[in-house]
């Protein structure tokens, strides 16, 4: 499966790929405000790098915020375990 998505990623064409990347850009706060839409693809790449970096610290900070704000409730193991399925969806 995984050579089936291999090879379909391959027969992209240049507008699809433009597409896509027309796509990213507009997720990327930065980059999404730009008067300008003319953004060169390498600067779109290493911004997304960047956002998902920005992205993943800020999870790992609200997640070690939860697990003190856990450690300090008085909940039971059952709400305890309720809060980490949730959590984790």
């Amino acid at each position: 499966m995984s050579g089936q998505k291999s090879c379909r990623a391959s027969n992209l064409n240049e507008n699809e790929i433009n597409d896509l990347v027309w796509r990213l850009q507009a997720l990327l706060p930065r980059l999404n405000r730009r008067t300008d839409s003319r953004v060169s693809v390498s600067k779109i790449l290493k911004e997304t790098c960047s956002h998902i970096k920005k992205l993943q610290k800020e999870v790992e900070e609200l997640s070690e915020r939860v697990i003190e704000l856990m450690e300090s409730a008085d909940i039971t193991e059952i709400d305890e375990e309720s809060l980490r399925r949730l959590l984790l969806h």
